[in-house]
């Protein structure tokens, strides 16, 4: 007998203190102050007009969602919910023994409230630190609030697929409020949070369909419904909403994300957010600028090529509408700021910019033909013209940029050196790593497009570096301003110079280029209604139009996410895409264009050549130089040449 006693005296006692330090954690969790649940981490979005865009407005009480919805989220997220106090303990030990077992930690245990308590306060790191204060908020919740309090911030909060609270997913999906659900559309959103990506039915919807029969079978088990309505359930024919309020909802999910994005590095947000709860978040966005890229891409796009694009204020960096993909439901990833693809020849301007910086002029010429460049241990490199064409003799630099001459280009970044350019375009921001190549000329280097719409924001503002920005404010949800944008400016390029690099890229549109070939923008020119400076770019895999006046600089790219090869159809679809975009944004604003500096002059020339036009010149063009470096009567095109070793 003595021996039982002192065999379960140290269990006992070691039950009783557990017991202890468990009550103290929920008492003194008991006595801290209540958390903000019903708006914290909720984040209300602002257009520039302080118009509020998205934000928790869609909150539904607990009494009007939908019992099936409440069944189903429990059955397939948390079965003892009510029952528990915040950890279900015995799901805790089953995991950790299955996840030993199988040498993984792939099988997880947290309750409703744990997940509801990461979702508001914390990100989403596997630490220690992280578990622990999960748990300590948890402990919180559950001693502060009520169940029925906790589900309804849950299901108001979580994230269908990009949709983030149940009465905005409902009437995404269904068209419907949360409070009108079928078994078979409660099941359906109730699988989708697990896995968004893939479980959300208008991505895949053969793996939304099973996991729907996963969560009904689990409501099944919980004696929520019957096995015939299980079955019933099953063969319900589901009709999904495809009204146009879900386009406009889908036209700022990318921006939206690029927002939360900027939101995370903004390092004067305080901590004691935890406590007060809510955001205020008062954006660029420019609801004609996201529906000018959202339509022109619903109107054009009906295959799975993936469209990108971008229009930002070149004069501050605000961007004011962003797309990063052609369908959001479908993929979230941002294309627009998170892919780096090769860029082509929009990179071109950047190496004009420095040629002109080193004594070329619209008149510079080189002979463009088939070549092949030779260089230390007999290594080469033959670009090639688009479409196999060269005129075969000297052109002026002033067409080689109309025409996108490939030769010319590499010919330019070999004479001035492989390295100017990769300091170029550090000069203009753009920090993707670039190596000094021959073929960097022709942009086959990777870069984002939000670095090369930035860098060219440069060329559109005259020369000064702004940083791209999309949060103008923020506040808590009293008021309270936790941070505001500072305008900052770097002047970096010379204003005369980018007048006349501006003025060279206006031509890739200017019929007066037709000749062996045409200017690369000519497709687009009866479109256009006003003066702008374009740039294309093609390549095997990425089309890309960059394009700008004063008031705006639009970029598009489109291409394939396996990196599918592109169509000669596809290059022209691209440039349509720009030209719509722009001209949707600024069809009431008047033409904006530059004014000439006064070291700057104006000469009729022979576009191909350079040379002063003469009476017998067919399509001659006002071309700008610096003051003094224009051709005259006495004017001899004998520019520096470089030194090449060719190949014929």
């Amino acid at each position: 007998m003595k021996k039982f006693k002192k065999l379960i005296k140290w269990p006992l006692i070691i039950l009783v203190f557990c017991f202890i330090i468990y009550s103290g954690i929920y008492l003194y969790a008991w006595i801290t102050p209540k958390l903000t649940i019903n708006s914290a981490k909720s984040y209300y979005f602002y257009d520039k007009d302080e118009n509020l865009i998205t934000g928790t407005d869609e909150w539904i009480s607990y009494e009007n969602i939908d019992k099936d919805v409440i069944n189903a989220t429990i059955s397939i997220e948390d079965k003892k919910f009510f029952s528990h106090h915040g950890f279900d303990f015995l799901r805790i030990a089953k995991s950790m023994y299955n996840n030993i077992i199988s040498g993984t930690r792939n099988e997880g245990a947290s309750t409703i409230t744990q997940q509801y308590a990461k979702n508001l306060y914390l990100d989403f790191d596997k630490t220690w630190k992280r578990k622990i204060n999960e748990a300590w908020l948890t402990v919180r919740m559950e001693t502060h609030y009520t169940k029925e309090e906790i589900i309804e911030g849950y299901l108001n909060t979580i994230n269908y697929g990009g949709i983030f609270g149940i009465e905005n997913a409902s009437k995404y999906y269904f068209g419907k409020s949360a409070s009108d659900l079928s078994i078979a559309e409660a099941a359906m959103l109730a699988g989708i949070p697990n896995n968004p990506t893939e479980f959300s039915p208008f991505v895949n919807f053969e793996s939304s369909k099973k996991r729907q029969l996963t969560v009904l079978k689990a409501m099944q088990r919980n004696k929520y419904i019957t096995e015939e309505e299980v079955n019933k359930a099953y063969e319900e024919q589901l009709v999904f909403d495809n009204k146009e309020d879900n386009s406009k909802l889908d036209s700022i999910m990318y921006y939206q994300d690029a927002v939360i994005e900027e939101l995370k590095q903004i390092s004067s947000i305080p901590s004691s957010l935890i406590q007060t709860g809510g955001l205020k978040i008062y954006t660029n966005l420019d609801v004609k600028a996201q529906e000018a890229i959202e339509t022109t891409i619903e109107e054009n796009i009906n295959s799975d090529i993936q469209v990108a694009s971008i229009i930002m204020d070149p004069n501050t960096g605000a961007v004011l509408g962003l797309v990063g993909g052609t369908d959001y439901s479908k993929s979230q990833f941002n294309r627009a700021l998170s892919a780096n693809r090769s860029v082509g020849s929009t990179i071109k301007p950047f190496l004009y910019y420095a040629a002109l910086e080193n004594n070329f002029t619209a008149s510079t010429t080189f002979t463009s033909e088939k070549t092949t460049f030779v260089f230390s241990e007999n290594q080469t490199y033959s670009p090639t013209n688009y479409g196999d064409q060269y005129p075969n003799k000297e052109i002026s630099l002033a067409s080689a940029i109309a025409y996108s001459d490939n030769i010319y280009a590499v010919k330019t970044h070999l004479f001035l050196g492989s390295d100017v350019l990769v300091e170029m375009m550090k000069r203009v921001g753009v920090t993707s790593k670039l190596d000094s190549i021959p073929s960097l000329a022709l942009g086959s280097q990777p870069i984002s497009l939000i670095e090369m719409t930035n860098a060219y924001s440069i060329l559109a503002n005259e020369g000064y570096k702004v940083e791209p920005f999309f949060i103008r404010r923020v506040e808590d949800i009293n008021g309270n301003v936790l941070y505001e944008h500072k305008e900052s400016k770097e002047a970096v390029l010379n204003k005369s110079i980018t007048y006349i690099l501006n003025e060279l890229l206006a031509n890739t549109s200017n019929p007066k280029f037709i000749n062996y070939t045409y200017p690369t923008s000519y497709v687009i020119a009866n479109k256009l209604t006003k003066k702008y400076a374009i740039k294309t770019g093609t390549t095997d895999y990425d089309h890309l139009v960059f394009g700008y006046n004063k008031d705006v600089v639009v970029s598009v790219w489109s291409g394939y996410d396996d990196n599918r090869k592109l169509s000669t159809g596809d290059a022209t679809n691209n440039k349509n895409l720009w030209a719509d975009i722009i001209e949707k944004y600024l069809k009431d604003k008047e033409d904006n264009w530059y004014s000439m500096p006064n070291n700057v002059v104006g000469v009729l020339v022979d576009p191909l050549t350079g040379k002063l036009a003469t009476d017998d010149t067919k399509n001659s063009t006002i071309q700008y130089y610096l003051k003094g470096t224009e051709p005259s009567n006495n004017y001899n095109l004998d520019d520096a040449v470089p030194t090449i070793k060719v190949e014929e």
